[in-house]
């Protein structure tokens, strides 16, 4: 490989989210022990990013920022390289995040009450969209098959049509459950959102990292209608780990939905602007990151089969499901017969095994893991290690082996 995927990168005191929860559980950090829990990478820095910072620095002064032709050119010459859709300069609305981005979409196109439409279990800041606003939960939840989700039609089509079901935040692809919508799913969810006025905000963040044989359709691309229907939300944060420059793209091809987007922004934000780091790393990215995103997604794809390999081998009542897109892992352990809290603090304080617990993400993710896959190979391996004390656990309290 070109780059090194190998290097492990010491986030304690950094004032990084996710390295903080180590100390705050254990109140000290492991040598060796990283966390594989909220969705950004432990990976170094993409090198062309990186060094196109430094010069940029070394060439510039860090007042207001706005989006520039290139900015905007560099998104849209990676949505149509990357994902075969051709968009429009215009169209692009800068976020700080795409947390942001359907946190602005709930209250511009709802009124308090509303009902709002999340296929479930999902992203949790989604629930937070709804709760936080005061709009009312559509609860669409996914049907389990094995170890793989498929969207219940016949519910999403009853819900739909309930005329105080305003809009769908779409989870494309969708976290945690790790699916890949095709686009004959797309096309039924988008026929079914034209017929009934239901606005779409798909939330694409995670559209890059697809694994071998899965390909992302960007909701806007699949017809000028569902694009006039539509808001997609875009960013370089999961891809290329730059979610700290928060910076984001609201892609709206519809100008009446743009403008009212932008409105809901102002009245909220007051000086709703990204950084002008995070718009260069964002440019920097899309334009000089293509080979560093295709060896980062062998790395996460080896990690997905180191982990689903030892499970099979050490915990065959664990099921991992099917990874078609993110960097992941949803991990059911339901099986082992552990209280979900109870699990969560073992794989922490025995095991030293930071995931996020699945209940986080809804009721159905009880007794499930979320493990991010985007670390070093050898830090993942010393992890599966560990896990080895939930046997222990296990024969303690039962007298079996697991």
């Amino acid at each position: 490989m070109k780059y090194d995927f190998e290097k492990v990168i010491r986030r304690e005191d950094t004032g990084s989210f996710k390295w903080n929860e180590i100390r705050q559980t254990l109140g000290r950090y492991p040598e060796g022990v990283i966390p594989f829990s909220v969705a950004d990478m432990e990976f170094d820095m993409v090198p062309e990013v990186r060094e196109g910072l430094k010069r940029f620095l070394d060439e510039n002064v860090l007042g207001y920022a706005v989006m520039t032709d290139a900015y905007r050119q560099a998104v849209v010459s990676w949505e149509e390289r990357r994902h075969g859709w051709k968009i429009q300069p215009e169209w692009i609305r800068d976020t700080p995040g795409v947390i942001n981005a359907f946190f602005t979409a709930v209250k511009a196109f709802t009124r308090p009450g509303d009902g709002v439409m999340l296929m479930t279990p999902v992203y949790y800041p989604m629930y937070f969209a709804i709760s936080r606003h005061g709009r009312t939960l559509v609860d669409n939840p996914l049907i389990r098959e094995g170890d793989s989700y498929r969207i219940d039609f016949e519910d999403f089509q009853r819900k739909a049509a309930d005329p105080n079901t305003r809009l769908l935040i779409l989870c494309s692809p969708h976290n945690p459950s790790g699916r890949v919508w095709t686009r004959e799913e797309l096309e039924r969810i988008g026929r079914i959102c034209v017929d009934n006025h239901v606005l779409v905000v798909s939330d694409e963040i995670h559209c890059d990292l697809t694994l071998p044989g899965h390909r992302h359709v960007p909701f806007g691309s699949i017809s000028g209608e569902f694009a006039m229907n539509s808001i997609v939300c875009t960013a370089p944060s999961k891809t290329f780990s730059l979610a700290g420059l928060q910076t984001a793209n609201a892609i709206i091809a519809n100008e009446s939905l743009r403008q009212t987007f932008y409105a809901e922004q102002q009245k909220d934000d007051g000086n709703p602007k990204c950084n002008m780091l995070g718009l260069e790393a964002c440019r920097l990215a899309y334009t000089f990151g293509e080979a560093w995103l295709e060896e980062c997604l062998q790395v996460i794809d080896t990690n997905r089969r180191l982990i689903t390999d030892f499970l099979a081998r050490e915990f065959p009542q664990v099921r991992v499901m099917r990874l078609e897109g993110t960097y992941l892992l949803w991990i059911d352990f339901s099986a082992l017969g552990i209280e979900c809290h109870e699990l969560a603090r073992i794989l922490k304080e025995e095991a030293f095994l930071f995931l996020d617990e699945g209940y986080i993400f809804g009721s159905a993710g009880e007794g499930f893991e979320r493990w991010n896959l985007a670390a070093p190979v050898s830090c993942v391996e010393a992890a599966l290690e560990r896990m080895k004390v939930l046997k222990k656990y296990i024969k303690k309290q039962r007298g079996v082996s697991p």
